[in-house]
């Protein structure tokens, strides 16, 4: 049980830290990226100072030659002149300075393949850097976009699809009311109409359009008084 609590406590670490890692992975790879450059930068720091050793170890190697032709003709002056010890002497320098020559001359080799590989290394290493730089961009791109996305989600399109239906429903209700006010004027209209129409009648202008208790009561008190035949 213990085991497999610690266990547990370690894939909830390791989880944790994946979470950490996976929301900064931006930030990461931009270190990561400046790490890149630093060593790329050291690197040619480095290929330039082996290149600098080369440049002085070719010079060195011809001062040598220089050194051991100007040897040379003196130990065969010597001899010609049957100075032996001298002649051996320079022919013992001569073989030193040979042996130098020699291991300059591997130095020299070795020097040119090192470099040769340390330049092969930083050019391909820039080309990578050049690609992590421009896969950067693509990912601070994409992250903007992912950003704006987030800050424009479409719940707020459907919030102006919802303003634009209360702003029908308030032009509708602004209709009806006036529609309701038209109306109301109109009847306003035919009331005065209506009341000046009653004014006429009673003036005796005209005939009465509605039947009044009083016409009725006329009419029946002028058949009574008058006789049937």
């Amino acid at each position: 049980m213990f085991k497999q609590i610690v266990t547990l406590v370690r894939g909830r670490s390791h989880d944790a830290a994946e979470q950490v890692i996976d929301a900064n992975a931006l930030s990461i790879l931009r270190q990561q990226i400046r790490d890149c450059a630093e060593a790329i930068n050291t690197a040619r720091r480095s290929a330039s100072l082996a290149t600098a050793q080369l440049d002085q170890e070719a010079r060195h190697h011809a001062r040598i030659l220089e050194q051991i032709a100007t040897l040379e003709m003196r130990t065969v002056a010597a001899l010609e002149q049957e100075r032996l010890d001298l002649a051996k002497e320079g022919a013992e320098s001569i073989a030193q300075m040979e042996n130098e020559r020699d291991t300059s001359r591997i130095a020299q080799r070795a020097f040119s393949s090192e470099i040769d590989k340390l330049k092969a290394t930083v050019r391909n290493a820039e080309e990578r850097l050049r690609d992590l730089e421009r896969g950067q961009r693509l990912a601070v791109t994409a992250q903007n976009t992912m950003r704006l996305r987030q800050t424009n989600p479409a719940s707020r399109f459907t919030a102006l699809k919802e303003a634009e239906g209360t702003l029908n429903k308030l032009r509708a209700q602004q209709q009806l009311e006036e529609v309701a006010e038209a109306a109301l004027a109109d009847m306003e209209v035919a009331w005065c109409r209506d009341g000046l129409e009653e004014r006429l009648i009673e003036a005796g202008c005209g005939p009465a359009n509605r039947s009044r208790a009083d016409d009725v009561l006329a009419r029946l008190q002028a058949k009574i008084q008058t006789p049937t035949e």
